[in-house]
Formats: structure tokens, C-alpha cells, sequence
């Protein structure tokens, strides 16, 4: 179906490492708490999942920051969670607790009955992409996304988030076979969720690996990227004529940087631990780069907004080359004013505009 001419295409061309007049900005969990008319949108749809179901929405909440800021980029409104939702783990977001599921993966009969969902019981997901594609009228790429098959089965094992990862960790330790099943099921299901929302229109697709960084060295290989780089490498790559990257981010990965970087992936999501210059120099720009101001700088007053903004762009160092994505090293905090987003996307805009 066709869709409004993009106007904005300075983030692809980033990602795809060709040259941009500036350096593009986006903002992980941008569509979300710290926004008021996010929360009267939310309390509107009665609850997390109410909101997350109901594509007009989930449409309303993802473009909510573009009407109040200069972004270069809007990343599709759901849940890293859809996906064992709609296999039956029954989740439920608890005010104040977060998500949690009624009936986790703990035995090998849980384990056995898995099984890859049908694409139809996501349907709601890939209606909003096509929704937002539409609303957008072309002013900037829409990003879709998912979970990591390792970062998603934490969830599914643990049955919420975890401190300490010990029912995860106990079953990679005693039952590996076990574990492998779960994630080779995931990983089949995120490459069917993802193909499906890039046929409905999504531009560019994320793959967030934020649970990556608790494992050792050694079963980051086996359990996290072996399963991302199956999903990775089973992507749609081009629609509409024009390549749709990928992006791939693991929080904690900073150890891993250049296996991470050979999964096969467009770009590469650091988090603020990394020094971007240093990150260039491991990986050779085989990759582009995205990140990876400390969400917490938001809080430092403008000055120092301004102040690490120019930082992170100088650390890159090749700008106009392409190959950097501005983004936060982790998602933004319920709690940031938005009044320092505006900040931000105006020191980045600017500063990396007067380094032609």
C-alpha cells in the first residue's frame, strides 16, 4: 500500500553510514511516562495493556513527542513482552510493579508446549505500524522492534523482572537444553514479528538486548547472540525500494563490542559505559553507531545537557560522514522534564551542524 513520501530521511542515511547534513536523533522510550499527555492517553485506554492493544492509541502515544520536539525518528508504541503474551504466558502490567506473568516457563512440560504464535493474535501491533506509517505524512522513519530471544526469555522464566536472574541462570546451568528450546522458539517468532512489521511499514527495526550484559563471557555467545544473529540474519532487508536497517542494542555489551558488530546488523546501539571514538576504532565502522548520552544527564540543568550532548557528537568525531545516531545509552526516565528534551534536540541538531 502506499504511504506518504518520506521527507526526513537523514536517520536511514545514518544507519546505512552515508552522508548527513546533521547528526539524527531519536530517543529510546521517547513515546512515554515523562509526557503528560501520555499518561492522560494512557489512563484514557484504562491500562498499560489497553494502550499498547488498541492501534488509534498507540498511534496518538508514538507521535506525541514529535509534535513537541525536532526528532528524527519515531519508534512504534508497544511492549517487548507482545510476543509471550500472545503465546499464552498470560502478562499483566501491575501499577507500580511492572509486568508480570501468571503462568512462567518453570518446568519441562511448560517448556515443551511453547510453541511459535500465530502472527494473527499480533495483528494489533503491525494495524499500528500501517496507522503510524499513515499519520506521519512522511516527516520522519517509523522504527519497529522487539526483544532479544535471551532478554524476552528472562521475562518468560522468571516470570517478571529480575535482581539477580537466578531462575534464568538455575535453568542455564542445569537444564541448557531447556533453555536452548525457549530461545530458538523466540528467535523464530521475533524474525515472523519483525518481517511483519516491516510489511507494515516499518522503516528501520530494533532489537533490544537490555538483559545481555548479566550473562558471563562465554554464555553471552551461546545464549544471547547466537539467537539475536539468527533473527538478524533472517530479516527483511528491503521494502519500498529502499534498505530497512537494523539495529541492534545490548545493554552491557561494551565487553563484546566487535562480536556484537559481526552479527550482521546496520548498527549498533551503545550504552553510556562505551566512548563512542573507542567503540570506532574496536569495530573499523563496519558498523553505525547509535547512542549513548547517560539518560541521567537529562537531569544536570541546561548547561550541562549542552555540555555532554557535544561530547558524545565530539567522541564520534566523523560527523556528516554518517554512522552516528544520537540516542540515550538506555531508555529515558519517567521522571525527566520534557523541557530538557527540548534542550537536547537542539544542541545536537545545532552542534553537529556547525561541525561541517
Amino acid at each position: 500500500m502506499p504511504f506518504p513520501t518520506l521527507q526526513n530521511d537523514v536517520f536511514l542515511r545514518a544507519l546505512m553510514r552515508e552522508p548527513v547534513p546533521y547528526t539524527p536523533l531519536w530517543l529510546m522510550r521517547q513515546a512515554g511516562r515523562y509526557l503528560p499527555e501520555y499518561n492522560e492517553t494512557r489512563a484514557k485506554a484504562g491500562s498499560f495493556l489497553g494502550l499498547a492493544q488498541n492501534p488509534e492509541y498507540a498511534c496518538e502515544v508514538t507521535l506525541q513527542p514529535l509534535r513537541r520536539f525536532e526528532l528524527d525518528a519515531a519508534i512504534l508504541f508497544s511492549d517487548i513482552l507482545t510476543i509471550p503474551h500472545a503465546m499464552g504466558l498470560g502478562l499483566d502490567f501491575l501499577a507500580g510493579e511492572g509486568p508480570k506473568f501468571s503462568k512462567p516457563l518453570r518446568t519441562e512440560a511448560d517448556v515443551a508446549k511453547l510453541a511459535v504464535p500465530d502472527m494473527s493474535a499480533l495483528q494489533y501491533v503491525f494495524d499500528a505500524v500501517t496507522l503510524i506509517r499513515k499519520e506521519l505524512h512522511g516527516k520522519v522513519p517509523l522504527i519497529g522492534f522487539a526483544g532479544s530471544p535471551w532478554t524476552v526469555g528472562c521475562y518468560m522464566v522468571e516470570g517478571q523482572g529480575s535482581s539477580d536472574y537466578r531462575l534464568i541462570k538455575t535453568m542455564l546451568y542445569q537444564r541448557p537444553d531447556l533453555l536452548h528450546r525457549i530461545l530458538e522458539v523466540n528467535a523464530q517468532a521475533t524474525v515472523q514479528y519483525l518481517n511483519a512489521q516491516i510489511e507494515a511499514g516499518a522503516q528501520a527495526v530494533m532489537i533490544f538486548d537490555s538483559w545481555g550484559g548479566v550473562l558471563a563471557d562465554g554464555q553471552f555467545q551461546e545464549f544471547s547472540l547466537a539467537y539475536t544473529r539468527k533473527v538478524v540474519q533472517s530479516l527483511t532487508r528491503h521494502s519500498d525500494g529502499r534498505a530497512v536497517p537494523v539495529i541492534v542494542f545490548t545493554k552491557g555489551g561494551g565487553l563484546w563490542l566487535e562480536e556484537i558488530a559481526a552479527v550482521g546488523a546496520d548498527a549498533m546501539g551503545l550504552d553510556w559505559t562505551v566512548n563512542l571514538a573507542q567503540a570506532r576504532q574496536r569495530v573499523g565502522d563496519s558498523v553505525a553507531l547509535q547512542g549513548n548520552l547517560d539518560p541521567m544527564a537529562l537531569f544536570g540543568g541546561e548547561e550541562a545537557i549542552r555540555t555532554q550532548a557535544r561530547r558524545v557528537i565530539d567522541d564520534f568525531g566523523a560527523v556528516g560522514k554518517g554512522g552516528h545516531v544520537f540516542n540515550l545509552g538506555h531508555g529515558i526516565s519517567r521522571f525527566t522534564p520534557p523541557e530538557a528534551v527540548a534542550i537536547l534536540t537542539d544542541e545536537v541538531h545545532k552542534h553537529s551542524r556547525g561541525k561541517h
